[in-house]
């Protein structure tokens, strides 16, 4: 009787058994499903599993990495928020080329030369059919250039290059420039795409696409030898004490 029960036993178990040995073993050798995570470039906080905007500044966030579903923090978090924290404050000095440029008025330039040599300058990135952050950075260099007074167009320049040379020709410039009354001083700078590309680069702000560019301003005294990044979204208070402090800038 006994030799009879244990055989039934092990024939009701071992089936059920095998099968949820073979379930363990399918989900074991299935991968771990991966989601995709997207952070602002700004505000590293800003995180989202889906494409968006951000609801601080207005930029299209970026892909981060591939992670675990279940994972609920990026391991690159951390790292991504320290290297975009970097990117403020003061920065080696530059090597400007004298890039061959347009200005809002269809004006030719040399940009060292002309723009940079010898000055204080405060240098945004910009394009003209922008939504997001490069109005209000440019309403803020408005403001900015209200709160410098007669300084602007004598020791201290105000720039925004375009990032989209091809789109903004100088009339388009120019209306985008009336539109936010840039006055005397205050240079949008245009020209051939390759030219544009390259003076990008050598700023720090190249981008392979528009609508990633930086929303940083680079602030710089030539004569010093003295450059500093500062968040173009700042209070224009914030910039105009910092285009002071570049000013005030001895050579070493």
């Amino acid at each position: 009787m006994t030799k009879t029960i244990l055989i039934l036993l092990f024939t009701l178990l071992v089936p059920g058994n095998l099968a949820a040995g073979a379930s363990f073993q399918k989900q074991q050798q299935s991968p771990a499903r991966k989601v995709r995570r997207y952070e602002c470039p700004m505000h590293p906080e800003v995180v989202s599993t889906r494409p968006r905007t951000c609801q601080k500044c207005g930029m299209k966030l970026r892909v981060v990495k591939n992670v675990p579903g279940n994972s609920k923090q990026s391991p690159t978090t951390t790292s991504e928020a320290a290297e975009t924290k970097s990117k403020e404050g003061v920065v080696a000095p530059l090597r400007i080329p004298d890039t061959p440029v347009v200005d809002q008025s269809g004006r030719p330039l040399n940009f060292y030369t002309d723009l940079v040599k010898g000055r204080t300058v405060a240098i945004s990135f910009i394009f003209t059919t922008c939504t997001t952050i490069c109005p209000p950075i440019t309403a803020t260099f408005r403001r900015v250039q209200q709160e410098l007074g007669d300084r602007v167009g004598h020791d201290i320049h105000l720039i925004s290059v375009s990032v989209d040379p091809v789109t903004d020709v100088p009339e388009r410039l120019n209306n985008f420039a009336a539109k936010f009354k840039a006055g005397p001083g205050w240079t949008f700078v245009t020209g051939a795409k390759p030219d544009i590309d390259q003076l990008l680069k050598s700023l720090g702000a190249g981008v392979a696409d528009k609508n990633d560019h930086t929303a940083f301003v680079l602030i710089g005294n030539e004569k010093s030898g003295y450059w500093t990044r500062a968040y173009g979204l700042s209070p224009p208070s914030t910039l105009v004490k910092t285009i002071f402090e570049a000013a005030g800038k001895k050579a070493e």
